[in-house]
């Protein structure tokens, strides 16, 4: 008998001790191993009945900065620029997309602002949803060079926004649908977002872990911003780029989507990240992303938390703040029988009818499906960024195209050369066009994709002048993360006849040089050294392959400029006269003049050039004496080297003398602004913004209902607005005389 109570008191302590353990799972995780024992438990799981607070709070703010995100970087205030011209080309995702004429495309950008303002009121809501997501998309899919991953992801929220019920609470859906108001919301509404954001974050930290990023090549030139003075105070500018911004940064994206899901490290989290965006949002511009990814931090917080923080304020703030209701049930939640009985129930629900039909407590084809949909997004959004083995097509130096991948600020790029050759196959004649002539975008330049677009784009345009029989080279001389200038396409492809298919490599993009990046310390070296040495000298480093030749001009202004071959062996041809260069040697170049570096050794060949632009020298020095001059620091007949200072006044470049001097006051100005200085200029140019988008709103509206082209209102506008402006400053001009 004492045996079986010893073994009885065993099974108890047992028990207990795994009742313990799946008591603190629970605390911790927010559901138990039980939740995901079966199909049907982890269905009940995902339609478990939540507060929707917290959701509508995003909602609310999701609608505000994407009004402001439609204005700014959707680019309603320069649509003219972007869609206005028929010759500009464009770099759809599918051939099959066009842009509309100009005055329409001003009105997708006013559905998106409408919509975006219903789902900011919850008014209409899945109908406002359902055409924000159609003009962002369509805008999106029409525009390749305007990719990159906060846009993706705004597209992203937009389709969750669509399928979940973020319209439950604080909405005028609720106000016009008594159903709807402070109904509960299915967990996993919250459970996509909340995995949205933490992919975003993860993600984005597994492709930091490439070296480039690692060893603090990825991001350049920004150590030195205002943001890091505090931490320029211990730290210099090398340590603050390698260990603050690129193991800092590695650091936070991959631990902070794990710190924000836990209760005890979320307030870490917090302070991190909110530091982290707000830094974002002064270094670069990237539109509404800091504060969208800010808007986003409290939803892994309880959902219950605005009502929470509502309650806590001042009496009398609380009669601007929502009211504070009980909850109702929801045909898309799941109960458990004790949940919807009054007398039993621990939440907060209650009919809104004696007539309502009870809520359900079984799973249904709605509940399944939508399991359905959570795990297929889940899958999706965990493959797509590592898809780019599928797609080889759209892999160049890196993998896939910019902009779904999460892979933000790995890559920096530096283009030193584009020439684009064409070939009449008719006369035989050669051609050279400039490459900005029908796009001003450059990602085409790495993207083999639309570099296919574009060249037959440029063959199109070219039949207008009776070349309808051509090919087409593309020689782009690109930099990566701060490797020599190389090659990214065969310069001897014709790209109007080129192979190319979405899953297969493309076999004309010369490789990545990769062999020659642990070049780039010595390239620092050298570079810092010729700073040194002479504060108007510059360097590029160009590797090329055996074989190929570079073919480069020296400006007039380059009155000194060298090759200095690092390693291989070249041939430079100057006027059909050739110079042999090995490894360490040197040579001047003439100006005004064309030469060709073949690389002639097996390997490929790397050499620098050193130039000083003695024209900008002379421009600056002369800009110096101009400025001391009318500062009366020194007289006007002093005689500088062989420049007497009436000279500089009577030159042809005073007026750009006087232009520079008057940005450079006017740089100065804005450093010495004070806060609310800084604050009014700011918010006149997002003054300026607004006003020239409603113009084009208006125009666009004139248009269509009178239908007199779009640019012929456009013109009649600004030389009102100019007339306007020159009337007012003729009659301040009388009123001081």
């Amino acid at each position: 008998m004492q045996g079986r109570t010893i073994q009885g008191v065993q099974r108890s302590v047992s028990t207990d001790a795994n009742k313990i353990n799946k008591d603190r799972f629970r605390e911790l995780f927010g559901f138990s191993l039980s939740d995901l024992s079966s199909w049907e438990a982890v269905i009940r799981l995902l339609f478990r009945p939540e507060d929707p607070a917290s959701l509508a709070l995003l909602r609310v703010f999701f609608g505000i900065l994407m009004v402001m995100d439609t204005i700014h970087e959707r680019g309603l205030h320069r649509v003219s620029e972007i869609w206005g011209d028929p010759d500009q080309c464009q770099f759809p995702l599918f051939d099959f997309l066009k842009p509309l004429p100009v005055e329409w495309m001003c009105m997708v950008y006013l559905s998106l602002i409408l919509s975006a303002l219903g789902i900011c009121l919850g008014l209409m809501y899945r109908i406002n949803c359902l055409i924000f997501v159609i003009c962002y998309w369509y805008l999106f899919l029409l525009n390749k060079t305007a990719w990159n991953n906060h846009s993706y992801l705004y597209g992203l929220m937009g389709i969750l926004l669509l399928i979940t019920d973020a319209n439950r609470c604080w909405s005028v859906d609720g106000l016009l649908f008594p159903r709807k108001r402070h109904a509960h919301v299915p967990l996993w509404n919250y459970t996509l977002f909340r995995f949205q954001i933490f992919i975003v974050y993860f993600i984005a930290g597994l492709k930091k872990l490439d070296m480039d990023w690692v060893q603090g090549y990825s991001v350049s030139s920004i150590e030195k911003h205002w943001v890091f003075h505090p931490f320029r105070l211990v730290m210099s500018d090398e340590v603050i780029d390698l260990f603050i911004i690129h193991i800092g940064g590695l650091i936070i994206d991959l631990s902070m989507g794990f710190l924000l899901f836990f209760d005890k490290t979320r307030k870490i989290a917090f302070f991190f990240l909110s530091s982290f965006h707000l830094m974002n949002s002064q270094i670069f511009s990237i539109g509404m992303f800091p504060w969208m990814m800010l808007a986003t931090m409290p939803l892994f917080c309880s959902n219950d938390w605005p009502r929470k923080f509502f309650q806590k304020l001042p009496l009398c703030l609380k009669f601007v703040t929502p009211q504070n209701h009980d909850l109702q049930t929801s045909d898309h939640c799941l109960y458990s029988k004790e949940d919807i009985k009054p007398e039993t129930s621990g939440m907060k629900t209650k009919s809104v009818s004696s007539s309502a039909s009870p809520p359900a407590t079984k799973p249904r084809a709605y509940h399944k499906l939508f399991t359905m949909v959570t795990g297929v997004y889940i899958l999706i959004q965990c493959c797509l960024p590592y898809s780019h083995g599928i797609t080889k097509g759209n892999n160049a130096w890196t993998k896939g195209l910019y902009g779904y991948s999460w892979d933000m600020m790995v890559h920096s790029w530096s283009l030193q050369h584009v020439r684009v050759t064409y070939y009449d196959l008719n006369s035989g004649d050669t051609g050279y066009l400039n490459p900005t002539a029908w796009s001003k975008e450059t990602r085409w330049t790495f993207q083999p994709d639309m570099a296919m677009q574009y060249a037959a784009c440029i063959a199109d345009h070219l039949q207008k002048y009776n070349l309808k029989s051509i090919k087409l080279n593309f020689d782009v001389w690109r930099s990566l993360n701060k490797r020599f200038q190389q090659r990214m396409y065969d310069p001897r492809v014709d790209l109007l006849t080129a192979d190319w298919n979405l899953f297969r490599k493309t076999p004309w993009i010369m490789p990545l040089l990769v062999d020659l990046s642990d070049w780039r310390t010595k390239l620092r070296e050298i570079e810092k050294n010729l700073m040194e040495t002479s504060s108007n000298a510059d360097v590029v480093f160009v590797a090329d392959f055996p074989g190929l030749f570079l073919e480069n001009f020296v400006h007039s202004d380059l009155k000194n400029t060298s090759i200095t071959l690092l390693k291989g062996e070249v041939t430079v041809e100057i006027q059909k006269h050739n110079f042999t260069l090995k490894e360490g040697e040197q040579m001047q170049l003439p100006f005004n003049e064309f030469h060709t570096v073949h690389t002639v050794s097996t390997e490929p060949s790397c050499y620098m050039y050193i130039f000083v632009n003695t024209t900008d020298v002379e421009f600056q020095r002369n800009l110096t004496l101009y400025e001391q001059m009318i500062n009366h620091t020194i007289p006007q007949s002093e005689i500088v080297g062989n420049v007497t200072l009436m000279d500089i006044l009577n030159g042809i470049k005073l007026r750009q003398y006087q232009q520079m001097l008057q940005d450079k006051f006017i740089q100065q100005e804005t450093s010495e602004m004070s806060l609310w200085q800084q604050f009014n200029w700011f918010i006149n140019s997002k003054y300026s913004i607004v006003t020239r988008s409603c113009k084009f709103l208006l125009g666009a509206l004139t248009s269509i209902v009178t239908r007199q082209p779009f640019e012929e209102i456009m013109n009649k506008t600004s030389e009102t607005e100019l007339a306007s402006r020159n009337n007012k400053e003729t009659e301040q001009i009388h009123a001081v005389s």
